[in-house]
């Protein structure tokens, strides 16, 4: 099935829980990135695209540090038509760069969780000094952003997922085998087939050969007994 551009997503009623997409670009083989971290990209023109019309449909995107120091992300809106949403970044140990695209631009607001000094958003975090995703989407609704894009990376993305936090999973994939390098979604392991998510997944086909598997993780919304 040939994906339509024009179809609506990131839609959420303002009253009820907040709306979690997580997106994630890899190859057949699963890798987000080489052995030395080069991940510019994966995917294709047209998966690009993607993304930023699923920026365009959420009030936050968020990303864990790490791919703020890997890749210096704008995570604005700029192949389509839409406002750029508030840019949130997972920083509890204040690791950001004060040159980073995202801080300086002044294209959309940013948000850093954790740490300490002006301009920060406390948040919980859990014993390990993680910030739990229950936690930084509560920060974020009372701050009136319902409609989140869980971005990046694949750590951040794989915690959200594993806390039964994310209603719908786009997963792009390249026609690309890497062979090596980084792994994408990591979730606690599993002892049988039926513990398995199996999410409703609809495929669609991209124009210049990228897949996009959206899944439907709603079910397994707020954890494994959820």
């Amino acid at each position: 099935m040939l994906y339509d551009p024009s179809r609506p997503f990131g839609t959420a009623d303002p009253t009820e829980a907040p709306r979690v997409i997580g997106q994630i670009g890899q190859t057949l083989d699963g890798r987000v990135a080489t052995p030395t971290g080069k991940s510019l990209y994966i995917n294709g023109r047209c998966a690009l695209a993607h993304l930023h019309r699923l920026r365009a449909g959420v009030d936050a995107v968020v990303v864990g540090i790490g791919t703020v120091l890997a890749d210096d992300p704008r995570l604005t809106v700029r192949l389509c038509d839409g406002a750029s949403p508030v840019r949130v970044v997972i920083d509890p140990q204040g690791r950001i760069p004060a040159g980073a695209r995202c801080l300086t631009d002044d294209a959309a607001p940013t948000l850093l969780l954790g740490g300490e000094g002006a301009g920060r958003v406390s948040v919980a975090a859990d014993a390990d000094g993680a910030l739990s995703p229950a936690a930084i989407l509560a920060a974020l609704a009372g701050r009136g952003l319902r409609r989140v894009l869980i971005e990046g990376g694949p750590t951040t993305l794989s915690r959200f997922i594993a806390e039964g936090a994310v209603d719908e999973l786009h997963v792009m994939v390249a026609p690309t085998i890497f062979g090596s390098g980084r792994e994408g979604i990591s979730l606690p392991p599993i002892d049988a087939l039926d513990e398995a998510l199996r999410p409703v997944t609809r495929p669609y086909l991209f124009e210049d050969g990228d897949v996009l598997f959206q899944c439907d993780l709603s079910r397994s919304r707020g954890g494994p007994d959820g």
